[in-house]
């Protein structure tokens, strides 16, 4: 554990917002694992999250950004230094553009589906397909995340970013380099922020669209168990859970970690599962696809800690 009394001392100070030293990461992680992180804390604002920032850079301590805990795997021995959640980050504001067009302007700690839910509400489009990914505006510009054929890039305008300095800069879309499942960013740089162009559309087919959206979700991911979300990157040609069933692993279980018999790329915790459980299943589901079918599956979630 972080033995610099005096380096908490003086976080705790600094933030305006929750302190929590030696705590659990598995009561934050949508999948339920993790061993204790040296400090959790929750910035109230942006400001906050500078001074935090600009501290633990000061003591050459190491920290993390979280936004919604999916997408994340903290290992059993936890993480030595500071993770802070951006989730009090919660500011979304609307500007109405020309012809009906919409500016939405979200904090990184707003989750996808209150924007989701705000675009539907006032029929505008574009958002639709971001219907059922639990994970955070933050998060989902760091991911690029998508589904059913689009992708954050798609409806980005501009992302609000902190430097190593805790300046604001904002980049606007053609200024920044998104990838499948990736924002190319410099290792400093924090997303605060983003702001997306949304039009004006028919009130019903958004809201049908939703709906048929969370509907597949439903019947095809297994949301009745603690999960991390997709494990693995999709490759080109063929799904990844496609490809994990065809291996013939749907069902395969290490301790209390096992692949999803309703879909291949989940895996669930069944209850008592650790996170060594999961990287094992990680890894010989990787190691079994390559030997099968030579493919090499890449990680989408993201492993820290010791």
């Amino acid at each position: 554990m972080m033995e610099d009394q005096t380096f908490r001392e003086k976080l705790s100070e600094e933030v305006e917002g929750e302190v929590f030293f030696d705590e659990p990461m598995d009561r934050y992680t949508s999948i339920r694992v993790g061993g204790k992180a040296d400090v959790l804390v929750c910035p109230q604002s942006v400001e906050a999250l500078r001074r935090v920032i600009l501290y633990c850079r000061s003591c050459n301590k190491p920290f993390l950004p979280v936004g919604n805990w999916t997408n994340l795997i903290v290992r059993d021995g936890g993480y030595r230094g500071v993770i802070i959640s951006m989730k009090r980050l919660q500011s979304v504001t609307w500007d109405m553009g020309r012809k009906g067009s919409v500016l939405v302007s979200a904090q990184a700690g707003v989750s996808l589906a209150e924007v989701v839910r705000m675009a539907a509400r006032d029929a505008f489009t574009g958002m639709e397909f971001c219907a059922g990914i639990p994970g955070s505006i933050g998060g989902a510009v760091i991911m690029n995340a998508g589904a059913y054929g689009k992708e954050i890039r798609d409806v980005i305008k501009e992302v609000t970013l902190m430097n190593e300095r805790g300046e604001i800069v904002r980049r606007k879309k053609k200024e920044l380099s998104f990838e499948y499942r990736k924002l190319n960013l410099p290792e400093e740089m924090i997303v605060v922020g983003a702001t997306f162009s949304l039009e004006k559309g028919d009130p019903v087919k958004i809201r049908e669209r939703v709906a048929e959206i969370l509907e597949k979700r439903r019947q095809k991911h297994p949301l009745e168990y603690p999960n991390a979300g997709s494990i693995f990157k999709n490759p080109k040609n063929k799904p990844a859970g496609q490809i994990i069933e065809e291996a013939g692993l749907k069902g395969v279980r290490i301790g209390d970690a096992k692949i999803s018999e309703k879909h291949g790329n989940f895996i669930v915790n069944l209850g008592n599962a650790r996170a060594a459980d999961i990287v094992a299943l990680m890894d010989l589901t990787k190691k079994k696809v390559r030997e099968q079918m030579g493919i090499s599956l890449e990680t989408e979630v993201r492993i820290i800690g010791e």
